[in-house]
Order: structure tokens, then sequence, then C-alpha cells
């Protein structure tokens, strides 16, 4: 400590403590400068009192097919809610268990779930390029979202559209990448209406028929613990189901 008390007094140029044989006390030029440095090193901690309550960090999980949605949202809770910070893991796990995975909030996709707060369900459309919207469906190359052909025999049953064979496909492991060849002309995608809204309003995808099906899934946001002011859920959930 004595280290330290001569090495401020050698960079302010004067004594800081009087030296007797009971111990130290405040020179005049110390006791002078005491109540600034009091003022000053009060005011640090209350900066970065005030640093650490602005980066609230709410740690996400997402899937990745719900990027489309999700991204433009992220940018609201950001404008909204300067003080947050998202720090979002993508993945192709549909679920989260909130027991073995450090998520204060998730997304979740699948059928049969309540827990959380619905997103919006999922409802199943062709779409694809404006470069391509004159051919007919069954000239075009069908764009799966999974390994199999599940969705696409789905929206085909539920369709007056007889006579319609898959002979062309090319299968993806996400309905993102599914999206985007679409839109790059490679062919005629399934996807979830919500999810290309906003390819369909900026002209990237179009809608060959207006009908679209329900397949009973959902997406939902469920968080870790009640939502509250303090850390930040309240806000953050309010954004993404736009109840301002």
């Amino acid at each position: 400590m004595s280290r330290k008390i001569a090495a401020l007094e050698a960079w302010f140029g004067f004594p800081l403590f009087e030296r007797h044989a009971r111990g130290l006390r405040l020179s005049s030029q110390g006791s002078a400068l005491l109540p600034e440095l009091q003022s000053a090193f009060e005011q640090m901690l209350n900066v970065a009192d005030r640093a650490r309550a602005q980066h609230t960090v709410i740690r996400l999980k997402a899937p990745t097919c719900a990027m489309r949605w999700l991204v433009p949202r992220l940018l609201e809770v950001e404008r909204e809610q300067p003080d947050l910070q998202i720090a979002l893991t993508t993945t192709t796990d549909h679920n989260v268990n909130f027991k073995t995975e450090s998520y204060d909030a998730a997304i979740v996709f699948g059928t049969h779930m309540s827990a959380g707060d619905l997103l919006f369900e999922e409802a199943l459309t062709p779409v694809l390029s404006p470069l391509r919207a004159g051919a007919g469906l069954g000239s075009l190359t069908f764009l799966h979202p999974t390994r199999d052909k599940t969705d696409w025999s789905l929206w085909l049953a539920k369709q007056d559209e007889p006579g319609v064979v898959m002979h062309k496909n090319q299968h993806f492991d996400t309905m993102d990448l599914a999206i985007t060849a679409a839109i790059q002309g490679l062919g005629v995608a399934i996807a979830d209406e919500t999810l290309v809204e906003e390819d369909i309003r900026a002209g990237r995808l179009v809608r060959p028929f207006a009908t679209s099906i329900k397949t009973g899934a959902s997406y939902r946001l469920v968080l870790r613990e009640a939502p509250g002011t303090e850390n930040g859920l309240a806000a953050f959930r309010a954004c993404l189901l736009n109840r301002g």
C-alpha cells in the first residue's frame, strides 16, 4: 500500500498524507483533493452501472426455417429496444430443453404444441420466380424443403390438379434453402405463406395458386422464465408479438 501511495504522490507532485508515528493523516492538499476524487469515483461507478443495465442480453434459439420471418422482427426489436441485445443461435433443431440448454427464449416448431405464445400457423403454398410464372406446374422442378416429398404431396392431394406428376425434383435440408432456390429460378417451391410474405411483396416470388393448406404445425415463442422488465423478456416478447 505504501508503494501505491508513494506512486500517487509522485504523480500528483505533492504529498497526500502526513506521516506520524501512529499512522497517516491527510495533508492539506490531500484533504482538498478528496471530495473531487470521491465525486469522480462515484461518477465512474454510476456510468458502469448504467452500462451494465443498458446491455441486457437475451439468448435466443431459433430454427433456420424461421429466419425469413425472424430477422425483420429482430431489426424492429433493435430499433424499439436499443438496450436489448439478442444473442441468436440458429439450428435445425425445432425444440428446446431449458433444463439442459442455456437459452433465455426459443422459437419452436411442431404439431400439437400449446406452450408459450403462438407466432403463426404453418400454411403451405407453391411459390416461384416471376420469370417462371408462365410455366405449367408439371413442367417445373419441384423444390422440396426436406429429403422426402411430404409437403408437396400434402398440397397436391388437396388441389383440383389431376395428373400432376413430380417428374423433376430437388431436395434441400431446410425450407429457407428451397425458397432461395425458387427465387433464383430453379423451380417451384412449397413454402409457408408467412415466411415468404416479404419475398412476394418485394416481387422476388409469386404465388401461382391462391390456395394454401394448414399442416397442423405452428411456430411458437417459449421463455425460460416469466417475462419481466428486469430480464428484458417482457419487452422482447411484446416486440416479437407486435404488442407495443
